[in-house]
């Protein structure tokens, strides 16, 4: 036995060594102990915190690199995927949008009838009326573990992060599946690929990290398309404050009868 052993020391030695990477790779990609779900609702606590809330979003159409054009929103949330977006640009003055659960509502200043409405509705540039909605992940998506890896950011520098996949659960999701990439630790939002149902790479978000009220949060995100590399268009949160309207906001035909430019 003993002689066994000293003629195999060296594949026993190897094998033990496979066994302890095998192990040490294993936790690398081991999900942590919370779940991705809650991983999910800390992601989403970045973005907006409040389930009530005034989102003063500004759109910035660039184009080789030179401001070409650009659009202010007022959001207003609500619990139950509810969100209204008043149009305050001098060139949309009047118009207002209208999302409830999965389905959406572009109303016109000269009409009194809503038009029917997708996610993906172009506002500006990359700017869809789903990317201003403030759709949360944690809500509206079936997230999955992937792995934990290091991501190159557009600074060339790399940061620790955790990969997630998130597949749409409504049809009114803005996408039908995300690579979602979070910091490592803290899980504020990074980067994300967006695809539509089709599979086809709709664009990359690429999200930045600053302080509102002194608290952390996502400040702005920046839409990319890789057919036209030229463009980006940047989505800046100028202010969330709490905030909640009366109920009969939230109903198309009120909005069809009546101004909210006030808002």
């Amino acid at each position: 036995m003993y002689k066994w052993f000293v003629c195999n020391r060296k594949r026993i030695q190897q094998a033990v060594l496979m066994v302890l990477l095998g192990l040490l790779a294993g936790n690398v990609n081991a999900q942590p102990e919370k779940t991705v779900g809650e991983i999910l609702k800390r992601a989403d606590q970045y973005r907006l915190d409040a389930d009530a809330a005034k989102v003063v979003s500004q759109v910035l159409l660039y184009e080789n690199g030179e401001l070409d054009k650009t659009r202010k929103y007022n959001v207003y949330t609500r619990p139950n995927r509810e969100s209204l977006v008043v149009f305050k640009s001098q060139v949309e003055a009047g118009q207002k949008m209208l999302m409830l659960g999965d389905n959406y509502w572009l109303l016109m200043p000269k009409s009194r009838r809503p038009i029917r409405i997708t996610p993906m509705q172009k506002l500006l540039g990359e700017a869809s009326v789903g990317d201003i909605s403030t759709l949360t992940w944690s809500e509206d998506y079936q997230g999955q573990w992937v792995k934990e890896t290091k991501l190159q950011l557009p600074s060339t520098e790399s940061l620790n992060t955790i990969q997630l996949e998130l597949t749409a659960k409504t049809s009114g999701a803005s996408y039908q599946r995300i690579e979602l990439w979070l910091e490592q630790g803290s899980d504020f939002p990074i980067k994300a690929n967006l695809y539509l149902r089709s599979g086809k790479l709709a664009k990359e978000a690429w999200f930045t990290k600053g302080l509102r009220d002194s608290l952390t949060g996502v400040v702005s995100m920046t839409l990319l398309d890789r057919i036209q590399p030229n463009k980006k268009t940047v989505i800046e949160y100028q202010e969330i404050v709490p905030m909640a309207l009366e109920a009969k906001f939230y109903n198309p035909a009120y909005l069809s009868r009546n101004s909210v430019s006030e808002l």
